[in-house]
């Protein structure tokens, strides 16, 4: 097992982890529950929910690309050895 593979695995590893701890962060899209609860929505809740959604959304898509990239790394290096 080379120098490359190890690198490359403990970077599978990190952003499995990673992906799992933003997707648990990221609200779930139940609209409407705060209406039969009575829970009241101001304008800049609703406003800091979104950037943090949207904050945490890009970050999703960065981890599952950075995931994706070290896979197909890891299996090339696998074809070839």
């Amino acid at each position: 097992m080379g120098v490359l593979e190890i690198i490359l695995g403990a970077l599978l590893i990190l952003m499995s982890i990673g992906i799992i701890i933003v997707i648990i962060l990221q609200e779930g899209n139940q609209q409407g529950v705060g209406v039969v609860t009575g829970g009241a929505d101001t304008f800049f809740s609703k406003n800091k929910a979104r950037s943090i959604d949207a904050f945490l959304s890009r970050w999703t898509k960065v981890f599952a690309g950075v995931f994706v990239l070290a896979v197909i790394a890891l299996n090339v290096i696998a074809f070839f050895k």
